[in-house]
């Protein structure tokens, strides 16, 4: 399950003794990387349902909810969570934002995009995808935290279509073509068009899913 990033120096990149360096060390002392899935799923679940019912649909997002959403997500799991990363991280030889750049990236995504594309409430289809992609790509490719950054902008891209008055998106194509996703995040650099149609997919798919 942790072996998705290359990783270097760094607390933060320390193993749980016992899991074969497959478990981040953790406060629950957990080894089993399938243990350790069941539990981030399940505490983000209950996450979810928290925002739902309490996040309005005319509310700023900004970049203080998103870590405190992390926050609560893992704060019972991992000591760093709810902050920002302090190691540089890379998947599939694509690096990250550099650590040291993060705090104002951050600021930059909370001033520059959340404040521009957030809130969605009365957004067109068109627009709705256009706002989610944009915020998608951008905290993606900053990756603010040491583990939970792709779960954690999937809930951030739910919760701007809930203020829509969409459903949740259905990300079954996204994770049934990874390399596509990849493909559209990398793109996302210098154009969002790519992940605009995947978003725009996942909000049909979403919606299809509430008709039948």
């Amino acid at each position: 399950m942790k072996g998705r990033y290359d990783t270097a120096g760094s607390i933060e990149g320390q193993h749980e003794p016992g899991s074969s360096n497959s478990v981040l060390a953790n406060k629950l002392g957990v080894v089993d990387p399938r243990e350790m899935d069941d539990i981030e799923l399940d505490l983000l679940k209950r996450l979810h349902e928290d925002i739902r019912n309490s996040f309005e649909a005319n509310q700023r997002i900004r970049v203080a909810d998103i870590c405190d959403w992390h926050r609560r997500w893992l704060g019972n799991v991992y000591v760093w969570a709810g902050r920002y990363r302090t190691l540089n991280m890379g998947k599939g030889g694509f690096l990250f934002a550099a650590s040291t750049q993060i705090p104002r990236l951050m600021d930059n995504l909370d001033s520059g995009v959340l404040s521009v594309h957030t809130p969605c409430t009365g957004l067109s289809e068109d627009q709705l995808a256009v706002a989610i992609a944009v915020v998608h790509v951008e905290l993606i490719l900053i990756h603010p935290f040491r583990e939970g950054n792709g779960r954690l902008s999937r809930l951030l891209a739910s919760v701007m279509a809930l203020q829509a008055d969409w459903p949740q998106l259905d990300y079954t194509h996204w994770d049934t073509h990874k390399s596509e996703y990849f493909s559209a995040i990398q793109a996302g650099l210098t154009d969002y068009k790519p992940m605009e149609a995947l978003v725009r997919r996942a909000l049909r798919e979403a919606a299809r899913n509430v008709d039948a």
